[in-house]
């Protein structure tokens, strides 16, 4: 086998990695050995910290199936590495009777996959995991999951369970019967025990991990190094102040995995009845399931310990801890293919496409319903790690690490400082040769440089903003579990919302109903309650077709389902146990009208009602049900009035789903008219439709007749419509993103003109605008994929171009600059159905399509997932907001997703209002444009720190000389600590501008700012340095200096100089450090000041308290002891006493100093080079505000201005979507013209190249 082979794991999904097997060497490790000795653990420390050097350094290549260590690198843009030790899984010690029936057993497909079919028993067998001969499997554990060796792939593959490559079929023929307890005992051993582990580290695991952090590490150089160089109070600062940060951080660790614990510790062990083979039934815990054990669901619920298909009974299940709604949803057992009417038998089962039938695990089953003398039964299908709870709970374990611009920028800046740092390095090394400085003194003044250069305190620096923020938006009611997307959320320039409980109301009034009578429409009726229509099918299909249930005797489910049934006024009432028995087991949910409802005096057949039945009543059971599929868009039941010979069934749904499944004659003609006439008006319309059913459907056929057997040749019997009224606040939030030049788009399950018409209402189509609809329609018959585009307004129109108005055709202006990029009024709007053939299709119209698609409707879950990362591809920042109830992956995918759920955080998005409001969005976006431009401020106030600091020792070193241990203290803490800790106090501007702040320090603007700073900084260092040399009262200082006292001069020996020598070996008391130490302690303050920048994202400072407070107090201490000199003050700080003339002329070099910096960074940077250079245009990239067409501009000012430095050389703008509405402008084909088609090129595989072709 190739030494050198690479193979792929979890292909295509997720977590998609390469593995490369290695094998320990022994010389190697010796090598390595060796090297960690000769220096002093660093070799260690590293390879600690990189996984591939540390394989490669002790290992050599082998074949994956022979190896003993695997590499693993992701494939994503991340490219992390992991390495896992290979274990082995031996099968002896499992007691089956003999090794031949142990092989039998293995070949015999109890599975991976669990498939008995034998067909697929070579593929899917366990066989296939093992070397029969050894019975012995090898197997990785990596991120909780196991990875064992798979012989017919020759790859590592994970365990699955039934929830892939398992028929329906199979599920009720092969696995309803239960385990063996041998087979369970022998499947126990594969997968393992039935849990979701977080183990809470031991404080000593999590104190080593934190302190082998390379930061803590290059802290104890450092600390060990200003010992050796006596900075002994400095020293003790730095490491009293990581020990705190160590423990805080510590603290906040373990809360998070005691958390995490306690969540998933919460009954993830009970006892729970499985049924074995025999029909026995064992009682055993939880922990030991197995997926393929058949488990008893409790007649009173539980908290599901495992992922489970319902082959029995009925389930009421609250599954708020996995999408935050917290509605209760009902469900029903699966489909039996083999005794269905089609036998669709090979349908796959699926825990995503048949999650109507499956209980998932840590959802709450409220209450069962089972018929007489049965129980209700699942299947386990997934256990462990591989549930939903334990895919969420791995997802929370090991987040993918945030790829942000402002992070690997932030490395950038270290390696530049590291690189500054160098520079300073040699210099010193030089230096002290040529002052014949000791050997020792070098390497610790040259070592000693590189720790003033990288500052201790960045780390915690950086982060204080985003606290701060994180505090800020607690209080305003959003909660937040991942911070570090606080300064992402600054960026965001596109939001998606859902529509439906986001937009709008959650539930919907009924407006109405609009009845058909002999395939003709009867004029809209306002009450349903009355006694004419109380017998009617119509109203028995709004009695029965839900999925409603009375939990502690209050009616619950979903809200639609709530307001029809309300509507009417009916009374559900839910069958006890002795009740089913007396309705012949027939009828476990009974629903009745109210008496008042019942005419009275009904001549015809009143009495022979009274005769048949004693208590006249008018009641329907309903039998089965067949949930809501948003799949199917629609939902039916089977039901039976008391006393009637046949059934019916009743249909609900999308009115286009519902009438194609009826009979043509039922469905009035002008039934799309009137539909769209609704729907544009912004109503929800829901069809209704009846059949009766044969009279030889008993109800045993029933319960396991396919929906599709049901769901066919109905009666058309009218239209629902809702009213779905935009919340109050959603117009002025929308306006509000739309005036800061946010994008808004409309993702929803709904109806496609419902949607534009509440996009119109809401203000996210302006009235002027055009919509345009791509109607993508899959290839057919040999023909090709094709789009159809129809403008909105004229999809009533009959379909000649003439017929349409040239002015329909949206305006589309050649702009002399990009400024009004948004000003092209079309949208795209389009369902799901068209998306995916896009997607699929028409890959090249993708990226045009999602810089102008505003509505996007009849969205599966998937379906939105897949948009927001077209959007992204485009280098849009997307935000996500939704009611987290089919939003999780949307939510999760978007740079920033905000859940609208009353719990206190959904695991589902990293943002959660408790509001049910779309007004968090804004509120979020602004504290994160704040936290994002604080975390600039401080970095470039840390950055400035480092060279001030940098260039004053490097000066000092010139004269051999240094700052003291108290300088040093003094400027750390009182000063550097107190400025970035209270400058990052600033609250978030009152409201969103167009402006977006840049989104990585290594931006034109920024980078100006800095290095302006830098050289004014060293200018006003330099010249107080070399002036004080000129000065006629300056000399060499010495123990009997006076300055201040100019009269008595004194002569100086050399054997002084010596004795001196031994007082102050550093040389630190001379008046060049007391120069610089002075004006550097001031250039700290100015730089915070003139970076401290107020509006337009932040409020100004000088309404941050704290920090006003701070500085002045700073700055008035400094100037006290530079002006009027304390004696022990001085003594502590070693300054020495300099004439009163030169204090003044100090202060006067600060003012001067004070003044540049303030004027450089405020007027200059804000006023000039902001506005020409680097302001930004409605889309956030650069915006040229000359008449002259742009590229000009960029080269005119590439041309007068430092490229490198302002980074506006660039011939194209930085963002994708940018670069493509330049392209649009110019494009004469596009928008697409009202009534064409594009088509897809037969070859699309290869180039994805389309063509438009109008139809006439």
């Amino acid at each position: 086998m190739d030494k050198e082979e690479r193979k792929i794991i979890n292909q295509g999904q997720e977590d998609e990695m390469e593995i490369y097997g290695y094998n320990l060497s022994r010389w190697k490790l010796a090598v390595v050995s060796l090297g960690v000795i000769c220096t002093g653990g660093f070799l260690l420390l590293l390879l600690y910290w990189m996984p591939e050097w540390r394989v490669k350094a002790t290992c050599v290549r082998a074949a994956i199936k022979d190896c003993e260590v695997v590499l693993l690198r992701t494939t994503d843009e991340f490219k992390m590495w992991f390495c896992a030790k290979i274990r082995i899984l031996s099968l002896e010690t499992h007691p089956v009777s003999s090794p031949k029936s142990m092989s039998n057993k293995l070949s015999n497909g109890h599975a991976v996959c669990l498939i008995e079919n034998p067909t697929e028993e070579n593929r899917h067998g366990i066989s296939k995991y093992s070397q029969a001969e050894s019975q012995q499997i090898r197997y990785f554990t990596h991120h909780s999951v196991k990875y064992f060796w798979n012989d017919t792939i020759h790859n590592f593959d994970f365990l699955k369970g039934l929830d892939e490559g398992v028929s329906c079929t199979s599920i009720y023929e092969k696995h309803s019967a239960g385990l063996t307890k041998g087979m369970h005992a022998y499947r126990k051993l594969l997968y393992g025990v039935n849990e979701i582990a977080v183990k809470v580290p031991s404080v000593f695991k999590l104190l080593i991990k934190e302190v082998l952090n390379p930061f803590y590490i290059f802290q104890l150089f450092s600390v060990i190094l200003w010992s050796t160089d006596e900075y002994y109070y400095y020293a003790l600062a730095i490491v009293v102040m990581s020990i705190v940060s160590i423990l805080s951080s510590l603290y906040s660790i373990r809360k998070q995995y005691v958390m995490l614990h306690d969540m998933v510790a919460t009954h993830s062990t009970v006892r729970v009845s499985v049924c074995r083979v025999n029909e026995e039934i064992e009682e055993i815990f939880s922990t030991d399931l197995v997926p393929g054990d058949v488990m008893v669901i409790p007649l009173n619920g539980t908290i599901m310990p495992c992922d489970a298909v319902l082959i029995n009974g009925t389930c009421i299940v609250n599954e708020s801890m996995l999408t935050g709604e917290s509605v209760p949803v009902t469900k029903t057992n699966l489909p039996n293919p083999s005794v269905d009417v089609k036998g669709i038998g090979d349908e796959l089962y699926n825990p995503e496409t048949h999650k109507r039938h499956t209980l998932f695990c840590g959802t709450t089953v409220i209450q069962t319903r089972f018929y007489t003398g049965e129980l209700v039964k699942a299947i386990v299908v997934r256990t462990g790690f591989s549930t939903s709870k334990g895919q969420l709970v791995r997802s929370i374990l090991y987040p993918k690490p945030t790829d942000f611009k402002l992070y690997r920028d932030a490395y950038l800046f270290l390696l530049c400082l590291v690189a500054v740092a160098g520079i300073g390095f040699i210099y010193t090394i030089i230096n002290s040769i040529l002052n014949e400085v000791q050997v020792g003194v070098i390497i610790i003044e040259s070592l000693d440089i590189i720790t003033i250069t990288v500052p201790p305190a960045l780390p915690a620096a950086m982060t204080a903003g985003v606290v701060y923020a994180q505090r800020r938006l607690r209080k305003i009611g959003i909660f937040c579990i991942s911070p570090q997307r606080i300064n992402i959320c600054g960026q965001l320039n596109l939001v998606c919302f859902d529509k439906t409980g986001t937009l709008t109301e959650d539930g919907l009034d009924l407006w109405g109903i609009q009845r058909v009578e002999n395939a003709r429409f009867l004029s809209p009726e306002e009450n349903v309650c009355n006694e004419m229509l109380v017998k009617s099918q119509f109203v028995a299909c709004l009695a029965t077709c839900h999925s409603l249930t009375k939990i502690e005797g209050v009616l619950s489910g979903d809200p639609l389902d709530l307001k029809m049934f309300e509507a009417i006024g009916w009374i559900l009432e839910e069958a006890t146990e002795e009740e089913t028995a007396l309705h012949n087991r027939i009828m476990p949910t009974v629903v009745r009208p109210p008496k008042q409802l019942l005419p009275e005096s009904t001549p015809a057949g009143n009495q022979e009602m009274e005769l048949f039945e004693l208590p006249a009543v008018y009641e329907i059971g309903i039998v089965r049900q067949f949930p809501f599929s948003s799949a199917l868009q629609r939902m039916s039941v089977v039901a039976r009035v008391l006393g009637d010979k046949k059934m019916d069934a009743y249909m609900k749904g999308a009115p286009e789903v519902i009438a194609s499944l009826c009979k043509p004659e039922t469905v009035p003609v002008d039934f799309q008219n009137v539909l769209e006439d609704f729907t544009k008006q912004g109503f929800r319309v829901i069809a209704l439709a009846h059949r009766k059913l044969e009279s030889k459907l008993t109800w045993h056929k029933v319960q396991n007749i396919s929906r599709d057997a049901i769901e066919n040749n109905m009666d058309f019997m009218g239209l629902i419509i809702m009213q779905n009224k935009l919340k109050q606040e959603t117009p002025a939030v929308l306006e509000d993103l739309h005036k800061a030049n946010i994008r808004t788009v409309m993702v929803t399950g709904d109806n496609m003109l419902t949607a534009v018409s509440v996009a119109r209402d809401c203000g996210m189509i302006l009235p002027q605008d055009k919509v345009i609809i791509a109607e993508a329609l899959p290839p057919k018959d040999g023909k090709v994929a094709k789009i159809n585009w129809h403008y909105a307004d004229s999809l009533t129109q009959c379909s000649h171009p003439s017929a349409i108005a040239s002015e329909a055709i949206p305006v589309k202006l050649v702009h002399d600059s990009l400024e009004d990029l948004q000003m092209t009024r079309y949208h795209f709007a389009m369902n799901g159905k068209s998306f995916s053939v896009i997607l699929e299709h028409f890959q090249d119209l993708v990226p045009k399509l999602m810089l102008h698609g505003t509505v996007f409707a009849r969205m599966a879950p998937d379906q939105k997932t897949q948009l927001i990362e077209a959007l992204q591809n485009v280098d849009y920042f997307v935000g996500m907001c939704g009611d987290g109830a089919n939003d999780c992956g949307a939510l999760k995918r978007a740079h920033g997703g905000i859940s609208l759920s009353e719990l206190e955080a959904s695991v589902a998005s990293p943002f959660t209002s408790k509001t049910p409001s779309i007004s968090c969005v804004p509120n979020l976006i602004r504290e994160g444009r704040a936290a994002l431009i604080t975390s600039f401020c401080v970095f470039k106030f840390m950055a400035l720190y480092s060279i001030i600091q940098y260039f004053s020792v490097t000066l000092l070193y010139s004269i051999l000389s240094n700052l003291g241990d108290f300088q040093f203290l003094f400027i750390d803490l009182a000063i550097i600590l107190v400025v970035v800790f209270t400058m990052s106090l600033n609250p978030a501007w009152k409201e969103l501008v167009a402006q977006r702040p840049p989104s990585g320090l290594i931006s034109g603007a920024l980078l100006f700012s800095v290095l302006s700073q830098i050289i004014i900084c060293i200018g006003f260092q330099s010249l107080g340095f070399f002036w004080v040399k000129q000065q006629p009262w300056y000399e060499v200082w010495h123990p009997k200096s006076d300055a201040c006292n100019t009269t008595g001069s004194l002569l100086w020996n050399s054997s002084h100089l010596d004795n001196e020598t031994e007082l102050d070996e550093h040389n630190i008391q001379n008046y060049e450090n007391t120069t610089v130490f002075f004006i550097s302690s001031f250039q700290y303050l100015i730089v915070a000041i003139a970076f401290s920048k107020g509006k337009p994202f932040r409020q100004p400072c000088y309404k941050n308290y704290f920090f006003v407070f701070s500085v002045i107090f700073l700055y008035v201490f400094i100037l006290f002891i530079m002006l009027y000199p304390v004696a022990s003050v001085d003594q502590v700080l070693q300054i020495v006493c300099v004439p009163y003339q030169w204090r003044v002329t100090m202060l006067i070099i600060v003012l001067v100093n004070a003044f540049v910096s303030i004027t450089v960074e405020s007027f200059f940077l804000d006023m000039v080079l902001w506005k020409v250079v680097f302001n930004r245009d409605k889309q956030g990239e650069y915006r040229f505000s000359t008449t002259q067409p742009p590229q000009e501009s960029v080269d005119r000012w590439g041309k007068c201005c430092l490229p490198w430095a302002l980074g506006c050389g660039k011939k194209i703008p930085k963002a994708k979507y940018m670069y493509l509405a330049q392209e649009l402008l110019v494009d004469p084909e596009w928008p697409p013209k009202p009534q064409t088609t594009t088509e897809a090129k037969g070859l699309v595989k290869e180039n994805g190249s389309c063509q438009i072709i109008t139809i006439t």
